[in-house]
């Protein structure tokens, strides 16, 4: 495979679910985050024999925080997403994509000084889309790249644990950004978002005891967001204004619970083996 000239005019709202995954041509990855090629998104997400754990492709998350509460602002993933419908999450989560304008394609040196703009170029498109957020309320110099972690996990809870044909395998940009919620708007894309709510963090640290939540999630927050010196702890200053909770150099990697290993691909572990 290899990177191709998309249309600069991606239009989400004139799009089905279906469209998206047949047309979005995300970044397909080696395991040290070097873009490869290209692979459409229903591709890249097929876990069957051949590829267990389907493609390795980027991905970003954002963590919005009001900047009043530093309350974090969740979204409940639509019942008719394809991959982990109705599960709890961050703000929002998406790939970027080859062929955009502006580029949402980094270098290992846009990486290695932080400043990751494609990323946030993607993660800018995507809150507009999932969540109605106008780019003039998000403005790219406020997001703050922290770290990439590089993840797999089938969906058996949706599709079936010996029967999933759809899942992640991702290396996941995390971007922060600060906002005033009083002056957000945010109006959810319907096939996107079910449901948005606002936590603090004792709030979500008592809701993830119980219901549906993504595994990248899951991860992120317990490896990270709400440990003990996490990056919620001093986060409009520590973490929003200085380096001492980022890496730009190493990427972390986990395997799945064992809830969501297998699917066609019988997938197991692995990134916790020599096989990394």
């Amino acid at each position: 495979m290899s990177p191709t000239e998309t249309t600069n005019k991606w239009d989400g709202n004139a799009m089905s679910q279906d469209d998206m995954m047949e047309k979005d041509t995300v970044l397909v990855l080696d395991k040290d985050d070097n873009v490869t090629g290209a692979g459409s998104k229903k591709g890249t997400h097929q876990f069957n024999p051949s590829q267990p754990r389907g493609v390795l492709h980027r991905a970003f998350s954002v963590f919005m925080f009001d900047k009043n509460t530093q309350e974090l602002l969740l979204q409940k993933r639509a019942s008719t997403k394809i991959t982990f419908p109705n599960v709890w999450t961050n703000t929002c989560c998406s790939h970027p994509l080859h062929g955009m304008t502006p580029s949402e394609v980094d270098t290992p040196e846009d990486v290695a000084n932080g400043t990751v703009m494609g990323v946030k170029n993607a993660a800018i498109r995507k809150l507009w889309h999932e969540l109605g957020i106008p780019s003039d309320e998000v403005p790219i110099e406020d997001f703050k790249f922290l770290t990439r972690l590089h993840y797999w996990a089938c969906d058996t809870i949706t599709h079936g644990k010996t029967t999933s044909p759809w899942g992640e395998h991702e290396i996941d940009y995390v971007l922060f950004i600060i906002v005033d919620k009083t002056k957000l708007t945010v109006k959810p894309h319907p096939d996107e978002v079910d449901d948005v709510k606002w936590v603090s963090k004792q709030e979500l640290i008592d809701g993830m005891k119980e219901g549906l939540w993504s595994p990248w999630f899951r991860i992120i927050a317990n490896r990270w967001l709400v440990s003990e010196n996490g990056w919620w702890d001093d986060l409009l200053e520590t973490t929003m204004k200085t380096q001492e909770k980022c890496d730009f150099v190493n990427i972390s990697r986990f395997d799945p619970p064992e809830e969501h290993m297998g699917g066609l691909g019988e997938a197991g572990p692995w990134l916790s083996t020599e096989e990394k």
